[in-house]
């Protein structure tokens, strides 16, 4: 027990300034409207200089780690299987090969950007599934090395630029179209990176744009999972002890196990809608709360030198999830109004 307060109070100043942080990007995100998870980052890199020394630095580290992968573990409490049904299969079939296909996509590019395959897979992950929460997820069973924390804090911010611009673009490119608003939250949901955006985006068509963008990204939101365990294994067999700084990553992360039963949970009803509302602000606070961390732990001197061809690789995924996802709903005769 002693031992435990004395862990506590070491983490508690780091802890709480993230926190801090966390509530002041709330604060922008409802007040301005801003997005908070970028916010929180900002805030977090203006302050930088706690996490160089001093009774914040184990605090911040815990937060940009431990409270990271509790957050992810707690998305899983947003997802149930009774998802796919509504949506259909050719929806769900094309939500998929999308985010399969731009994953494949990033890998394959990104060598003509000058990167190797830890940016390409955070990056191309990042987009293809859920954003800065995915991001996060994959930076933690990515092999670590001098530049992991500017790769992870360059694409956050990138995608979060994205989907703010694609959430202001994209249902103007749906009325264009002449897309229905069912189809139009399908577009939305399949292609814009952050739950926020897609909820704004959707909703600013209508009512029922917004629901069916919502489910759709949540299918997203499903990938995480498997997305992250197939790379642990990969990742795994492909990376020698010793290449990096953190060695290996686990062959199953135990916060990707969490996840999995969470959903498996809620899927089969054993998880009551007042719990999972309650998850779900819970693993935002958390997520938001170790974004602060991240942005804590960054010198933006270095992220800058991540410079114009990771603007390109971001940008070159986005365009290529979303001009996918278009020519399939055409495809396949969704797209008529």
């Amino acid at each position: 027990m002693t031992a435990l307060i004395e862990q506590g109070q070491k983490l508690f100043p780091g802890l709480l300034v993230a926190s801090l942080i966390a509530l002041a990007g709330q604060f922008i995100a409802e007040h301005y409207g801003a997005p908070a998870m970028l916010m929180a980052l900002l805030f977090g890199i203006a302050l930088n200089f706690l996490s160089e020394e001093g009774r914040c630095v184990e605090g911040i580290a815990f937060g940009a780690r431990t409270v990271l992968r509790f957050g992810v573990a707690l998305l899983g409490l947003r997802i149930s299987l009774g998802m796919i049904g509504d949506l259909g299969v050719t929806v769900v079939a094309l939500v998929v090969a999308g985010l399969c296909l731009t994953i494949g996509f990033g890998l394959a590019v990104a060598r003509f950007f000058g990167f190797r395959y830890r940016f390409a897979f955070l990056s191309s992950g990042a987009v293809a599934i859920c954003g800065a929460s995915a991001a996060m997820a994959i930076a933690a069973v990515l092999p670590k090395d001098e530049r992991s924390e500017e790769r992870l804090v360059f694409t956050i911010v990138g995608v979060t630029l994205l989907s703010t611009f694609a959430m202001i673009l994209y249902p103007i490119l749906m009325t264009a179209a002449g897309f229905d608003d069912r189809t139009a939250g399908i577009f939305i949901g399949a292609t814009i990176h952050d739950v926020a955006q897609v909820v704004g985006a959707g909703f600013s068509i209508s009512e029922d744009a917004g629901e069916v963008a919502t489910f759709v990204k949540l299918l997203r939101v499903a990938m995480l999972a498997p997305v992250v365990l197939v790379a642990a294994i990969l990742i795994r067999r492909s990376t020698a002890q010793g290449e990096t700084e953190g060695g290996r990553p686990p062959l199953l992360p135990s916060f990707v196990v969490a996840f999995l039963i969470f959903a498996a949970a809620k899927s089969f009803g054993l998880i009551p809608d007042w719990v999972s509302a309650i998850a779900a602000d819970l693993s935002r606070w958390a997520l938001l709360t170790a974004i602060a961390s991240v942005g804590l732990k960054t010198s933006l001197r270095q992220t800058l030198k991540v410079g114009l061809p990771a603007i390109g690789l971001l940008v070159s995924e986005t365009a290529f999830l979303a001009v996918f996802i278009f020519a399939g709903l055409k495809l396949f005769g969704l797209g008529a109004g």
